[in-house]
């Protein structure tokens, strides 16, 4: 599984519920680093920010297709003063 098609997944999935979000994502494989971009997510705390998100992948995670999974959100400034 490659980064590319988890980044179009989740952007895909997200979209109806999270109009604005951007995802970026890193790694190869089955072992990948998430980075989240929304304003409306970082408003949740962290274990509903998890949870939806976790609740697209875990197809993924329960055919062994995704292994690890980092999640990281982010508001919009934030990530703008990070790059």
């Amino acid at each position: 599984m490659q980064a590319t098609e988890v980044k179009s997944f989740l952007e895909e999935k997200l979209a109806d519920t999270l109009p604005h979000i951007q995802v970026e994502v890193e790694g190869e494989g089955c072992n990948f680093q998430l980075n989240l971009i929304s304003d409306e997510l970082v408003a949740l705390s962290p274990v509903k920010r998890q949870q939806s998100v976790y609740a697209h992948l875990n197809p993924w995670i329960a055919d062994g297709s995704i292994h690890a999974v980092t999640m990281k959100f982010f508001s919009r400034a934030a990530w703008a003063e990070r790059t």
